[in-house]
């Protein structure tokens, strides 16, 4: 039986700040650029609370090791 699942990490090639938004775009398979101008639309249309949320997710989201499998 295989593990065919994919876990929600940090990117260690596609970052900008801190590999938030390349993780999602990675694992939604979406363009990371995509996931990040949602991102700042809604973090300018929330008064800042996106930004909050970002800052979390970076310290909850474990970094991509690099391991296949």
């Amino acid at each position: 039986m295989s593990n065919d699942y994919k876990k929600l990490m940090r990117s260690r090639t596609n970052r900008t700040i801190c590999g938030v938004c390349g993780g999602i775009g990675e694992y939604l398979n979406v363009d990371p650029t995509l996931i990040r101008l949602i991102w700042v639309f809604c973090s300018l249309v929330s008064c800042g609370t996106g930004l909050v949320v970002y800052l979390i997710a970076a310290l909850i989201m474990p970094e991509d090791d690099g391991i296949v499998g």
